[in-house]
């Protein structure tokens, strides 16, 4: 049986170094994934979601205001704009503290994740060893665990949506377990979950536990 693993997710920020349609855009997708979201209690005042909502409305204003390129129009916008950064990065850690170092939940807010690191026991399932990054872009070397009597083995993969449910499953045989076996494709920022079942005598073993990572 596996050991329970720890996470630890920090999110993605630096608010202050993006555009102002950037900090709207990050505004809006945060207010998105946490209005009504049952996973994650309503954040409290004074960084709330009725804040960040009026926030983000008035960066949006002083974003068009702006274009024609007049002085006090800039300073307005960069104003609003300093405002909604503040209200983000707020929730940023409020979001990590409330997401029950879970990925999926912390990626349901919104926010994006900069850092994704677990500790595990030596062997992350019954049936796979352990997971790393690379050696690629959109690599990931996986480590299975021999069953007893397979002849080959079957590893699937598939991205974790927002309900934490995984359908569109992409898999690819694997002959052996003395080395990693290599998945390629994934996209960067992306949470997978993996699992693998042995063949045995032609008949195929039940997939075991999913286990989780994102894709860099």
């Amino acid at each position: 049986m596996s050991q329970q693993k720890k996470t630890t997710i920090k999110a993605v920020t630096g608010f202050r170094n993006m555009t102002p349609e950037a900090v709207f855009s990050n505004g809006s997708a945060v207010y998105t994934g946490l209005n009504g979201n049952a996973k994650i209690p309503a954040p409290p005042a004074p960084f709330d979601l009725p804040t960040l909502l009026a926030a983000n409305q008035r960066l949006a204003a002083a974003n068009a205001a702006a274009l024609d390129g007049g002085a006090k129009a800039i300073a307005q916008r960069n104003q609003e704009k300093e405002f909604v950064v503040k209200v983000l990065n707020q929730l940023a850690g409020y979001v990590t503290a409330n997401c029950e170092d879970d990925i999926t939940i912390f990626l349901s807010s919104g926010f994006k994740a900069a850092s994704f690191t677990k500790t595990t026991s030596p062997t992350a399932s019954e049936s796979i060893r352990w997971m790393k990054l690379g050696p690629g872009m959109g690599q990931m070397r996986v480590k299975l665990v021999a069953y007893p009597g397979a002849d080959s083995y079957d590893l699937r993969w598939a991205p974790v949506p927002a309900g934490g449910v995984p359908t569109a499953w992409n898999s690819q045989p694997v002959s052996n377990t003395r080395s990693a076996t290599i998945v390629s494709g994934l996209t960067p920022g992306t949470l997978y979950a993996f699992q693998v079942r042995a063949i045995v005598k032609s008949a195929y073993t039940d997939y075991g536990d999913s286990i989780t990572q994102m894709a860099t």
